[in-house]
């Protein structure tokens, strides 16, 4: 569908129109070389129109297309990109924006103090944060993505069926976290896993119900890096203001030390969540574009760090100890590499050509598969020996889930290296495994502790 056209901004016709004056007004360039270059910007436009983007939106990006070609349309986008920007990204201040955004504030705050309280009410029935810490990890994903997933439903105007099967999924959560007698290795999978599958249920609210649409799961995919990056900063920012406070009121001798640990820091952590979407959804494209520089700088680190653990490996010759702590610790650094690529393939122009970014992301992928075969050979070899139980279970099957989508990224990448395939390829896969991730971690937090007795 092709968005409606806001009548108060300039719309695609008015855009072309300021880009023909100011080219035509170009001493070396025919009436000719005008047709011709309107011709290929026109096309580029109409073909993004139909692919959902706004005029805007399509008018800037066929613009940066046609750059790359044309030094006049490239000068046109250095003199004028800024300003086509800041319409798209604020607009005119209109009538139905000004009072839509505030309401979407207040909704955020109202949804960030609900979240605040909630975290508050079971001390009211005796489980304290500090005597009870397993049953607020267990509930963890339960304290703030209901309420982050309320703040998308605002904003999407979802109802209907869509709203249905999110409270569903909100309680299916809530009785596999409560409602089992959980202890020992189950509960651990749990709280690890559950905020995992919830945050799908956040992709569905945040794509509006189309979850099978690829740009809706990519947006998801670049809400997800901007949102984590704001958290990020929240907690930055909140562990300074914690420590102030405390050698403050201890110069005076008051020991605020229980109302920061019981009142501002759960409250804080929780209200964030929301508060952090808020910023992402009012300020997109803002974070964004620290994408392509994060995943510029942290890809060859990663990648040189998994290449010095595999030449240790070799020239030690030992094999991997898999204790409790070094299995999460793999698992970890493995998921880390997937999101690094999933943030990278977010941030990548897709009609760019192949360049050192892009080799240097073959090469992690290929050093994180290389690590992954290495940590799945220990492993079967240490269940072999002493059985299956739940966290070597669940960290088998998440190791094989990783494998696999590493083995075909690595694929990808390669053959769009060599010119076989385009970058679209690589990006299809990982928009189309995103559903594979969310399965897996709703299997272990769902069905685990059943099959493994609670144990």
């Amino acid at each position: 569908m092709i968005p409606v056209t806001d009548p108060h901004r300039p719309g695609l016709e008015d855009h072309i129109a300021a880009w023909r004056a100011f080219v035509q007004g170009q001493p070396s360039v025919t009436d000719a070389d005008v047709d011709e270059l309107e011709r290929r910007l026109r096309g580029g436009a109409t073909d993004l129109l139909a692919a959902g983007l706004s005029e805007d939106e399509a008018f800037l990006v066929a613009l940066r297309r046609s750059a790359r070609g044309d030094g006049t349309t490239r000068e046109f986008a250095r003199e004028h990109g800024s300003r086509l920007w800041t319409q798209l990204v604020l607009g005119p201040e209109t009538a139905a924006e000004g009072p839509r955004g505030a309401r979407d504030a207040v909704a955020a705050l109202a949804c960030a103090v609900a979240a605040a309280v909630v975290v508050k009410v079971p001390t009211a029935f005796g489980l304290d944060l500090t005597d009870d810490p397993e049953f607020y990890l267990r509930n963890l994903g339960l304290f703030a993505l209901p309420f982050l997933v309320v703040f998308l439903a605002w904003t999407r105007r979802l109802h209907g069926a869509v709203v249905g099967w999110l409270v569903l999924a909100f309680v299916v959560a809530a009785l596999a976290a409560n409602a089992y007698p959980l202890t020992g290795q189950t509960a651990v999978l749990t709280a690890i896993h559950l905020p995992v599958a919830l945050w799908a249920v956040v992709g569905l609210a945040h794509a509006g119900g189309d979850w099978r649409s690829p740009p809706r799961r990519m947006g998801f995919v670049r809400f997800t890096g901007e949102w984590f990056i704001y958290y990020v900063l929240f907690a930055l920012g909140g562990g300074v203001l914690t420590a102030v406070t405390a050698g403050a009121f201890s110069a005076i001798g008051v020991d605020v030390a229980p109302f920061l640990s019981e009142w501002l820091l759960p409250c804080g952590a929780v209200g964030a969540v929301v508060v952090a979407a808020w910023l992402v959804e009012a300020r997109q494209g803002v974070v964004q574009n620290l994408a392509p520089v994060l995943a510029t700088v942290f890809t060859p680190l990663f990648a040189a760090m998994l290449l010095a653990f595999l030449a240790a490996v070799a020239l030690t010759g030992g094999g991997i100890d898999l204790e409790r702590e070094l299995l999460i610790l793999f698992d970890l650094l493995l998921v880390l590499v997937l999101g690094l690529l999933l943030y990278a393939v977010s941030a990548r122009d897709p009609q760019a050509p192949p360049g050192l970014s892009d080799r240097l992301q073959l090469l992690l992928v290929s050093s994180a598969l290389l690590v992954d075969v290495l940590v799945l050979a220990a492993m079967v070899s240490r269940t072999s020996a002493f059985g299956f139980s739940p966290n070597k279970t669940a960290s088998l099957g998440l190791n094989l889930v990783l494998l696999a989508n590493l083995v075909w990224s690595a694929r990808a990448s390669w053959r769009f290296l060599r010119g076989r395939a385009p970058w679209t390829a690589l990006e299809g896969w990982q928009l189309r495994y995103l559903p594979v991730l969310a399965a897996w971690a709703s299997v272990v937090a769902v069905l685990f502790p059943p099959l493994f007795d609670f144990a």
